[in-house]
């Protein structure tokens, strides 16, 4: 109950957004997507994880880059996500 009181409190900064911003454009430029796709990939990330587990939003980094395939075919787009695990819920079968 006090996490979410603490994050009503909490305000993004023009450098916190200006800061996830460029982390955008960046990911645009090496993975040729849009930002708003890459929001919505993000967003339903978050919605599926948060079904298991409590997680730190404000800590989440997705990453969208380029690496060499498997395949040794050239370079391929590579999904990045460090997201931090508060919690794991209990989740009946």
């Amino acid at each position: 109950m006090l996490e979410l009181f603490s994050r009503l409190g909490r305000r993004r900064t023009s450098k916190d957004v200006a800061k996830e911003r460029l982390k955008l454009v960046l990911i645009h430029d090496r993975a040729n997507v849009s930002p708003q796709f890459l929001e919505m990939v993000k967003g339903e990330i978050i919605k599926v994880i948060q079904n298991y587990m409590e997680i730190d939003e404000e800590s989440l980094d997705i990453q969208l880059t380029k690496t060499v395939s498997e395949e040794g075919e050239g370079v391929v787009p590579a999904l990045i996500a460090n997201i931090p695990i508060k919690n794991v819920k209990s989740v009946g079968k």
